[in-house]
């Protein structure tokens, strides 16, 4: 099935994008129809929610109105809250969202900013099972007032379009946004993704709650989280916040837990050359993605398919096959080149790591990436004996 489908109504005014069982206009604002996969899987997201109970949505950002849309059309929402900040943008969201009045879905529709928006619902102690902010730029200083829309055992699914900060290329930004320090990384993707989810723990963790990532993904311009909010941190939760340690001399990577942090172990380099090592962190060095709930969502794809395009097939499939840790994940074209030649096949490195007793896996989140807890003289020395054969 195609992602994209435009339709020009015989009317002559402006064409229909469809998407799922959505149909709407566009309109004159920002909206990319390729990032129907992260509207994908939001749709099935709240369709296992809504399994459990009554589903109340909260789009604090919406545009168009593309993600209530669908969130009352296929994953069965009880109740959609859809705002913006634009007031301009209230005619289409109104026309664009008429179809749920229609239903048994309630609808209510609101033109403030975020912050405004997530402050009444404060006040008002209005919660929901889902809260959606695809923002535009980096979300952060939302994310007490955010969490405190969610309700227990809710989900908040975020997003961030601010790729130079937390990707090591702006490091004043990211020490002012996300209270970390953010160093280059051959991983950088996953290295943004881990930075955003540090924060989200570090502010649920300062409300006395707990969370659990369910998957985490991005295209290299904006990143997403979606986070369960749970009552109580979790035993030993707080041990997964920690430094990412890169250097950009060997290519060695180290984790540590800030609970247990202590000297970083040499790398290869000879002691007299060794560059400094590039920390990064807070961030989290847990797991990514949570198997069980990317399988409840791969059930409900099957249920429905009409929810699920190629392209979103296809991610929701790669975050199964790798749930994101060992936090340590390295290019293959690194290694080929470290070792004075092409890069070794991943199959091959993955087969040879596994057989020495290590975790080995694609990445996920990056293409022609390998993640592992091996050594990293360990992974130089399979991959040449890989190269050799």
């Amino acid at each position: 099935m195609a992602a994209v489908q435009l339709i020009s109504p015989d009317s002559g005014s402006a064409a229909h994008y469809c998407e799922g069982l959505a149909r709407l206009h566009p309109g004159g604002g920002f909206f990319r129809p390729e990032s129907r996969p992260s509207r994908d899987l939001g749709v099935l997201l709240a369709r296992e929610l809504a399994a459990a109970g009554p589903l109340r949505v909260l789009d604090g950002m919406a545009g168009c109105g593309i993600r209530a849309l669908r969130y009352g059309l296929e994953a069965g929402a009880a109740a959609v809250w859809a705002n913006d900040a634009d007031p301009d943008r209230l005619p289409l969201l109104r026309a664009n969202l008429a179809p749920l009045r229609q239903g048994a879905c309630v609808l209510r529709l609101s033109c403030t900013t975020a912050q405004k928006l997530l402050a009444a619902c404060l006040l008002r102690e209005r919660r929901f099972e889902l809260v959606d902010l695809d923002a535009f730029g980096a979300p952060l200083a939302l994310l007490p007032l955010a969490l405190e829309a969610v309700a227990f055992d809710g989900v908040l699914y975020l997003a961030s379009s601010d790729g130079r900060s937390p990707t090591g290329h702006d490091r004043v930004a990211a020490i002012r946004r996300l209270g970390a320090g953010a160093r280059a990384h051959p991983a950088s993707w996953e290295l943004a993704l881990r930075l955003q989810l540090g924060a989200v723990a570090r502010a649920a963790w300062t409300m006395g709650r707990g969370l659990e990532p369910l998957f985490s993904f991005s295209e290299g311009r904006t990143f997403r989280t979606a986070v369960r909010l749970r009552r109580r941190p979790g035993s030993g939760e707080e041990g997964l916040l920690g430094l990412l340690a890169h250097c950009h001399g060997c290519g060695d990577q180290q984790v540590q837990s800030l609970l247990r942090l202590r000297g970083w172990q040499a790398c290869l380099c000879a002691a007299e050359q060794a560059p400094p090592l590039a920390v990064s962190g807070p961030l989290w060095i847990g797991a990514l993605q949570h198997p069980p709930t990317l399988e409840a969502m791969e059930r409900q794809a099957q249920a429905s398919p009409t929810s699920l395009a190629a392209p979103s097939a296809r991610l929701l499939a790669s975050l199964q096959a790798d749930p994101g840790e060992p936090a340590r994940c390295w290019p293959l074209a690194e290694i080929g080149r470290r070792l004075g030649g092409g890069p070794p096949r991943l199959e091959r490195l993955q087969a040879a790591l596994r057989l020495g007793g290590y975790q080995a896996r694609a990445s996920g989140l990056m293409p022609a990436q390998i993640r592992s807890d091996a050594p990293w003289r360990e992974v130089l020395a399979l991959a040449q004996a890989v190269a050799a054969k």
